[in-house]
């Protein structure tokens, strides 16, 4: 039976890599993801009938499906390998119908990594279909489905056409009109703070820092500088004395290996990666990638996880590879373990490499540009994860100053420990060369510094943040992450600018109506109890059907009352302070689907158009035209010339309107991971790339 096995996967690449090492007594064929779905049609849930989902085949899958089911006729035995989540277990359980396999049999195998080892490990132990996952899968679908397919047409009715509303999505753009909410009605705060500058008698080169903390034994706050101008008087007839001095050993423990939100947050952080491109460039490296003499191999474990844990195996290589590159020092007394939260499927593992002995550098000739990187990061991260602590020797001391008190501490690495290998960039104490000090030892104040501050408004979304919240509220999967933000982007409910989100007029029209109407859709722990609810299905704790049930009876009668009650919403056009340039009648800013736009009020008689663009008064540095602010279809923004498609200057990075006195290509404005501002010539081929200065 062996030497006739019909294996399907959902990929054509996974198809590839699987076809070079199981050798010719397999078939590997790709049904490219889903082959059944629910219509785009209709709503394709029949209500009355205990919301029976109505699945058909897919357009343009019948082929693909016709070829399966052929296969499966010669076959002696069908394997079903789709992905090892519950999208891929619906999958299966789609194939097993179409090809009329007995739902008993033992026909589906899953495996966390695409090595030889762990597929022929994954064929010796097939199992049945898991029903409790299709179902968990199956009551998402039609969740999204009844709230997509009914809330659409209300918004498209209400406000306009083209707009979508949907479970995550929804939750996702509420946070981010609540932020700038946040920030518009921030009232900035003043408070104070003092340093002190002290000499300590004794000791040669011993000034040092020490900040004001605490009034009659109560953490201080000062407001004003009448506040401030009163403590700097009463010190002034004081005596300053060493009340504690703590020396302390403080251990920093390595983060856990990437799961799939963790990985799109740090490839943002580091690698300036959106979280599509991340979940892109780490299918690659799952799938398998040819890595010379070795052949087609799969770099990393599968990359949508929520787990933490890692395969004991795979922990004792890494402990192993640890010891003998680093040291036996670098080596945990007992190997790390990492909790997951509660909700994770653990039946996955933590992202991570499928041999520790594959170093980054090993197949860095064999991967892209992107791949390499991300390689690095996930192998990086897995590595230290199994690591011992860093190690610092921290110092505090407490001085007396009569009602006051002041503290000065510094923290110096003695032990890098994890961070050899992966430092997480996380901001140390500032070092403060604090001198030898004993308890009871007077010293001497050098010299005050108050400086004044006002509290700072939270900061807009980025990728990173939103993802790390919905994480936290348990909002969503992680793979539904990149697509939920993809989403928000092309609705134009959100714009992004310096990588921050930055909702649009229609973003706020479209969560006010939600708010006033559907305020379960939006509410965070109504969204996580769901989700807690599909994780009850998943383990056969909870019928499906009635968790569908229970949302749709108050959501139906919530819609029913909106489509009676909502007011109809026009965004009005505004006048663009221009005049057409075919009829000279006056232009209007319009809303359409993909955002702003002028167009003639002679429409229809007079039908042009054309985009908004924001002149930023600098010239071209090739024509002297206007340089403008554009927009691409993902929503990034990027400089070009108004005289486009004459003169075809392009860049990503904002012109400074200066041009390279070496090349005569255009200075941009560049920002490093610090957010500081470089000028640079944009021209990668120019030898004297240089930094230009402010």
């Amino acid at each position: 039976m062996a030497g006739n096995t019909l294996l399907i996967v959902e990929s054509a690449a996974k198809a590839r890599t699987l076809g070079k090492f199981l050798g010719k007594g397999y078939k590997i064929k790709a049904s490219v993801g889903h082959v059944r779905d629910l219509p785009k049609s209709k709503l394709g849930v029949d209500v009355e009938n205990d919301f029976e989902p109505q699945y058909i085949t897919i357009r343009g899958k019948g082929d693909i499906l016709k070829e399966i089911k052929d296969e499966s006729q010669k076959a002696g035995r069908v394997l079903l390998a789709t992905d090892p989540d519950r999208e891929g277990e619906a999958i299966a359980w789609h194939l097993q119908n179409a090809m009329k396999i007995p739902p008993e049999e033992n026909c589906r195998i899953e495996f966390h990594e695409i090595t030889r080892e762990a597929v022929k490990k994954a064929i010796k132990n097939s199992r049945p279909v898991d029903l409790s996952r299709v179902n968990a899968q199956q009551a998402r679908r039609v969740l999204d489905r009844l709230v997509g397919y009914n809330l659409s047409p209300l918004l498209w009715s209400k406000i306009r056409k083209g707009l979508s509303a949907g479970r995550v999505q929804s939750v996702a753009l509420k946070l981010i009109c609540d932020r700038e909410e946040e920030i518009k009605n921030f009232i900035p705060q003043e408070y104070w703070t003092i340093d002190a500058i002290f000499d300590a008698a004794r000791s040669k080169n011993s000034q040092f820092t020490a900040r004001l903390a605490s009034c009659q034994g109560k953490k201080i706050e000062i407001n004003n500088e009448k506040e401030v101008a009163a403590i700097g008087e009463y010190l002034q007839g004081v005596s300053f004395t060493v009340l504690k001095v703590e020396r302390k050993e403080k251990r920093k423990n390595p983060n856990p290996p990437f799961i799939t939100s963790t990985l799109q947050q740090e490839a943002s952080r580091r690698l300036n990666f959106f979280s599509n491109r991340t979940m892109r460039v780490a299918q690659e490296l799952y799938e398998g990638l040819e890595i010379g003499k070795e052949g087609t191999v799969g770099l990393i474990t599968y990359l949508r996880t929520d787990s933490t844990r890692v395969a004991s195996s795979a922990q004792m290589e890494a402990l192993d590879f640890i010891s003998s590159t680093f040291g036996a020092e670098y080596v945990p007394v007992k190997p790390n373990e990492y909790k997951s939260r509660k909700s994770a499927q653990d039946a996955h593992e933590a992202i991570r490499p499928t041999s520790i002995q594959r170093t980054p550098e090993s197949v860095k000739a064999f991967l892209s540009r992107d791949q390499y990187r991300l390689y690095q990061l996930i192998w990086n991260r897995f590595v230290s994860s199994q690591m011992t602590p860093a190690v610092y020797d921290s110092l505090t001391v407490d001085i007396s100053a009569g009602d006051y008190g002041f503290r000065a501490s510094s923290s110096q690495l003695k032990f890098i420990g994890y961070k050899k290998v992966y430092n997480d960039n996380e901001e140390e104490e500032p070092k403060n060369n604090i001198p030898e000090l004993k308890k009871g030892e007077e010293l001497a104040l050098h010299e005050l510094k108050p400086e004044q501050h006002f509290t700072q408004p939270p900061p807009r979304f980025s990728e990173a943040s939103l993802i790390k919240l919905l994480e936290e509220k348990n909002v969503g999967r992680p793979s539904t992450y990149a697509p939920t933000i993809d989403t928000i982007l092309k609705r134009n409910y959100v714009e992004r600018q310096n990588r921050q989100f930055i909702p649009t007029e229609l973003g706020f029209i479209v969560v006010d109506l939600l708010k006033e109407h559907f305020a379960n859709i939006l509410d965070l722990e109504f969204t996580a109890r769901m989700e807690g609810e599909l994780d009850l299905v998943e383990e056969g704790k909870l019928d499906w059907k009635k968790v569908v049930r229970d949302f749709y009876e108050p959501f139906h009668s919530d819609l029913e009352k909106a489509r009676e009650l909502a007011q109809k919403i026009e965004i009005k056009d505004e006048e663009a302070g221009k005049e057409c340039p075919q009829c000279g009648r006056p232009m209007l800013i319009k809303h359409g689907r993909f955002g702003k736009f002028m167009a003639c009020s002679g429409f229809p008689e007079c039908r042009h158009t054309q985009s908004i663009n924001q002149e930023l008064g600098l010239k071209c540095p090739l024509c002297q035209g206007s340089i403008v602010a554009l927009k691409s279809k993902k929503g990034r923004t990027f400089y070009g010339c108004s005289n486009y498609p004459q003169c075809n200057f392009r860049s990503w990075d904002k012109p400074t309107g200066k041009i390279c006195p070496h090349c005569g290509d255009a200075i941009v404005e560049k920002f490093n991971k610090k957010k500081e501002a470089t000028q640079i010539c944009q021209n990668p081929a120019c030898k004297q790339k240089v930094e230009m200065g402010g």
